[in-house]
């Protein structure tokens, strides 16, 4: 009687155990006829079928697109050329789902052994900057087209190609002249793969606000300070590129992902003035005068600001009808309310942890010397 108890129950807890699937389970590739299907409940110890690949996935973007995939459950394979670079991305995901593969951009075998078992492939490729290594053309164009051409022969389903706004081929900056060839490279190659022109990206790592609030004015009070920008939330690029992985809509299609808003540099600097209580100065630096010592700053051993991003920080941001977030259902950040998160670091400790200021900044000095 006991044992027909057990065994009652041991047969209880294997029906209970059964998984269900149903038809959104299953997803067939347009393209190819592939068969992806879904297993688990959901979460990181689940499987959505997808085994991605995602290069640059050691950069800005990167870590914020793998842990938008990984805790899905994907397979992600991160492509990487420094091992301490990618350790961080490796508990993104469950025992097994991290793939880490070393690549060299100029050994062609190494980045087809990433790709060559992926339904998927992102390529955050890009440099902010030249170097002895590889230039603007090296990584925008040359790169992308190997990468594009290799996911076409091994019938990559999705091919996501990270450009730029402003991206332009006759563009005074080689950044943006190398990001519209290199759009125009991948989509010879690849037809069906989608392009995203970011704006500038803002976040917890940032090379925008974080430098703009260094910087004290010198290096950003270019073109008067007049130059108009729309940042936006680099969280909020990451969630649209997630959803472009199983999004119809989006296949052959390109995005312009802005903020929700326009600003011009000066804005932004009495902004992070007012936020940070920082004395940022009123200098305005005449474009060859900060081309020059761009240059110049570019001799030291470590990563400054380059001459190629004077020139971009002249260049408006401006839309040409592409697709945007409205297309995906996604309302981006306001800088105005998040900025704070990624600008109290710069603070004093005397009210680091004080809220957004309503008042002037005469006001705020006011109350910071109440302390003293």
């Amino acid at each position: 009687m006991i044992g027909q108890t057990i065994s009652r129950q041991s047969k209880q807890t294997i029906a209970n155990l059964v998984q269900k699937r149903f038809s959104h389970d299953l997803i067939v590739s347009p393209k190819t006829g592939r068969t992806i299907i879904r297993t688990g409940g959901g979460g990181r110890s689940s499987s959505n079928g997808h085994v991605i690949t995602v290069f640059g996935c050691t950069g800005f973007l990167g870590r914020y697109l793998v842990n938008r995939l990984a805790r899905e459950g994907a397979h992600v394979i991160v492509p990487y050329r420094d091992e301490d670079d990618m350790r961080h991305l490796k508990v993104m995901g469950d025992l097994g789902k991290i793939v880490p593969m070393e690549i060299h951009l100029r050994n062609k075998d190494s980045l087809e052994a990433a790709i060559r078992h992926s339904d998927t492939v992102y390529n955050l490729l890009g440099r902010d900057y030249e170097t002895r290594n590889f230039s603007f053309s090296d990584v925008h164009v040359e790169a992308a087209g190997v990468i594009a051409e290799l996911a076409q022969k091994h019938e990559v389903d999705r091919l996501i190609q990270m450009s730029a706004l402003n991206a332009t081929v006759d563009s005074p900056s080689r950044f943006l002249s190398t990001k519209a060839e290199g759009e125009q490279l991948v989509r010879s190659i690849f037809p069906s793969a989608t392009v995203v022109r970011p704006s500038a990206m803002y976040g917890q790592e940032d090379r925008f606000l974080a430098r703009l609030a260094m910087s004290r004015g010198l290096s950003v009070r270019i073109n008067g300070g007049s130059t108009k920008v729309r940042p936006v939330n680099v969280s909020d690029v990451a969630t649209a590129m997630h959803l472009m992985l199983d999004g119809k809509n989006t296949i052959g299609e390109t995005f312009e992902l802005v903020g929700d808003k326009e600003y011009t540099y000066k804005e932004l600097l009495d902004y992070i003035k007012e936020t940070t209580n920082l004395d940022i100065g009123d200098l305005n630096v005449p474009k060859p005068v900060a081309s020059l010592v761009a240059k110049a700053m570019n001799l030291l051993p470590w990563q400054t600001l380059g001459a190629d991003e004077v020139e971009r920080m002249m260049i408006d941001d401006k839309l040409t009808g592409a697709k945007t977030f409205a297309d995906l259902d996604v309302q981006p950040s306001s800088l105005e309310i998040t900025g704070i998160q990624y600008l109290r670091r710069f603070r004093t400790n005397l009210y680091n942890d004080e809220p957004l200021p309503k008042g002037t900044l005469n006001k705020k000095k006011v109350f910071h010397t109440s302390y003293l």
